[in-house]
Formats: C-alpha cells, sequence, structure tokens
C-alpha cells in the first residue's frame, strides 16, 4: 500500500462521514418538546418590569 492509497482511503473515510452525519441530521426526527428555536427560549428577562425606573 503506497501512500497515495493510504490518502485516498483517509479521504474516502472522511467524506463518507461526514456524508453519514448529514443524512441522519437531516432525517431524525423532530423533537416536540413545546419550545420554540433556539433563539427564541425563554428569557430570564421577559419578567421584569418595562418602562421608567424610579
Amino acid at each position: 500500500m503506497t501512500q497515495q492509497d493510504l490518502l485516498f482511503l483517509v479521504t474516502a473515510l472522511i467524506i463518507l462521514s461526514a456524508l453519514s452525519l448529514l443524512v441522519y441530521q437531516l432525517l431524525k426526527p423532530r423533537r416536540r418538546d413545546d419550545g420554540g428555536e433556539w433563539y427564541e427560549g425563554p428569557w430570564n428577562d421577559e419578567d421584569r418590569p418595562r418602562g421608567p425606573r424610579p
């Protein structure tokens, strides 16, 4: 096995693993936890009163 063959095998392994992870991410079922997207999380500052401070 030459160095070029080894490089080809490593490259093929990286590409196959990346493709399999991509397919897994696209096909896995979505969780329904009554939460929104990651940027719509429950913020602690929504409970503070609005308006001018005394």
